[in-house]
């Protein structure tokens, strides 16, 4: 599927439901005493979101790839945090909002990391570089090795056949002799 705004992008809907519940956590945790903690959590987690908008309008793979990276590492440094926030005993009440969100970044960062690595392996250098001649030769060349594929299977499924052609005569000679 081709998505034609940011807002589609499941990461992207997945990162900024991570940050409202981030805003929750700091809403209802005690966090004073820890330096600038709540504020460090509550930009990390809205800085992840914001990247992946930025990363999507832009128009290269390599400027995307970049703000996808730093995306990611706003997603880990609020795990950092919270980690940090397990640690401290009067979050002890929180253990399950703070694994829970732990979680959630976690999966952020993978599906960032699988976005990324897409990227590299792209035929098309990002939106500024794709033309229409260009979007014709990689489905072009899809469909042919699709059809390498396939002839592939048919070799294969021929070799079958014939093996099985020559058993099923072994066995008729033996039952012959």
């Amino acid at each position: 599927m081709k998505y034609t705004r940011f807002e589609e992008l499941p990461v992207w809907q997945a990162a900024v439901e991570f940050a409202l519940l981030v805003f929750k956590f700091t809403s209802i945790a005690d966090l004073h005493g820890l330096g600038d903690t709540k504020g460090q959590l509550e930009r990390s987690a809205l800085s992840s979101s914001n990247n992946i908008a930025i990363g999507f309008e832009r128009g290269t793979n390599v400027e995307r790839i970049n703000l996808l990276y730093i995306a990611r590492g706003s997603v880990g440094e609020c795990r950092s945090i919270l980690c940090l926030c397990e640690k401290v005993p009067r979050f002890s009440n929180f253990k399950s909002e703070i694994s829970n969100l732990k979680l959630k970044a976690e999966n952020i960062s993978k599906q960032l990391y699988g976005w990324i690595e897409s990227l590299k392996n792209s035929d098309i250098n990002g939106d500024r570089f794709s033309t229409p001649k260009l979007r014709d030769r990689i489905a072009h060349e899809r469909r042919f090795e699709e059809f390498d594929h396939e002839m592939d299977e048919l070799r294969r499924l021929h070799l079958e056949r014939l093996n099985r052609r020559e058993e099923e005569a072994e066995m008729r000679q033996m039952d012959i002799s």
